[in-house]
């Protein structure tokens, strides 16, 4: 498989990585070892995680599972020297450190956390999971309030960077990353570091995919200007774009059926709308005509964007990561990844 460099710095990753959300929940852990397995034979061998995972939902009593399934796979048949790691310290949350501060302080803590749930010295990449200050992800652009705070913003970035620092130094982390963060915020972490000397983000993990395109405007022109890697979640838009929602269906298993069996709306997070369904629909529809398999034409077309992006795949069965896996080397023809703008101008941001 492709390697690629995150953005300025000098860690090489493989052109996709596994994301592993549902490790300790809808996925159990001799499923997620197989999957973990299964995608270093591929030549995938870059990691993500986040200490609050498993989500879906997330749970006091599950915090930190994700980690400590893929630390006993480091540990064991996995090999830390074979793949990268990526995690995620938890933003503002109770349910997480019981609403502590997201400082410093806490971050060299969380970072400690990880290392020890993942059985490592060392973490590659590590991202904030969300800004403290508020974000648009999460489906809030309808109603996103941003609030003047600039000087306290400020303080916070530098506070972060420092801690960043100083676990680089120590070889905790190999480079820091964002994640669900906005353009304007981008650029500040950016110009902090430069100013204090701390480790520039190489990286943001922002939701992307043909449904859900916010990071095609002031995002992607602030991370090509500041040289950094998108790392695209949810390239299925939560499994929208693999039809299995079409109708109004509910698949038992399924994302939306799991939420829903928890106390959730079962509407995948407020993406399942009726016009999700009918942009799926219609990406199916055009993945048909084509002659291409939906799932690995929405995957594959984040390689052809006109910026670094890594997408960050996703499966609750290693059936599903096989099939996958399955079209990873082929590449989108320029006439079909022109259709698929056009869709998008049929049916922008329908969620």
């Amino acid at each position: 498989m492709k390697r690629v460099t995150l953005g300025g710095s000098d860690i090489e990753v493989s052109a996709i990585c596994l994301g592993t959300m549902t490790f300790g929940n809808q996925t159990d852990e001799a499923d997620a070892q197989r999957q973990m397995d299964r995608a270093l034979d591929a030549g995938i061998t870059f990691f993500d995680s986040a200490e609050m995972y498993p989500v879906n939902p997330v749970r006091r009593e599950t915090i930190g599972a994700t980690e400590e399934i893929v630390g006993r796979w480091l540990a064991g048949a996995g090999g830390r020297d074979r793949v990268e790691i990526a995690t995620k310290m938890t933003g503002p949350s109770q349910m997480v450190r019981d609403g502590a501060p997201c400082d410093g302080a806490t971050m060299r803590a969380a970072i400690d956390g990880s290392l020890r749930r993942l059985r490592t010295d060392r973490i590659d990449l590590y991202q904030l999971h969300w800004p403290v200050r508020g974000t648009w992800a999460f489906r809030q652009n309808w109603s996103h309030a941003p609030k003047a705070d600039k000087t306290r913003i400020l303080d916070h970035m530098a506070d972060i960077l420092a801690a960043a620092s100083q676990a680089r130094r120590a070889g905790k982390i190999g480079a820091f990353g964002l994640s669900n963060e906005t353009a304007w915020g981008l650029a500040r972490w950016c110009d902090v570091a430069d100013r204090t000397g701390a480790p520039r983000p190489v990286a943001i993990q922002n939701e992307y995919s043909p449904l859900c395109r916010l990071y095609d405007t002031d995002l992607a022109e602030t991370a090509v200007q500041e040289d950094v890697t998108l790392l695209g979640f949810s390239p299925l838009a939560a499994g929208l774009l693999t039809g299995k929602y079409s109708g109004g269906a509910v698949p038992g298993g399924s994302r939306a059926s799991v939420d829903k069996a928890h106390g959730g709306q079962g509407r995948l997070g407020g993406r399942l709308t009726a016009r999700a369904i009918a942009a799926a629909d219609a990406f199916g529809a055009l993945a048909s005509d084509h002659g291409w398999d939906r799932v690995h034409m929405a995957v594959l077309w984040q390689a052809t964007r006109p910026f670094k992006a890594i997408p960050i795949i996703g499966a609750t069965s290693v059936t599903q990561l096989d099939h996958l896996l399955a079209g990873m080397d082929q590449a989108l023809p320029e006439d079909l990844v022109r259709a698929i703008d056009r869709l998008h101008r049929d049916h922008p941001q329908p969620y």
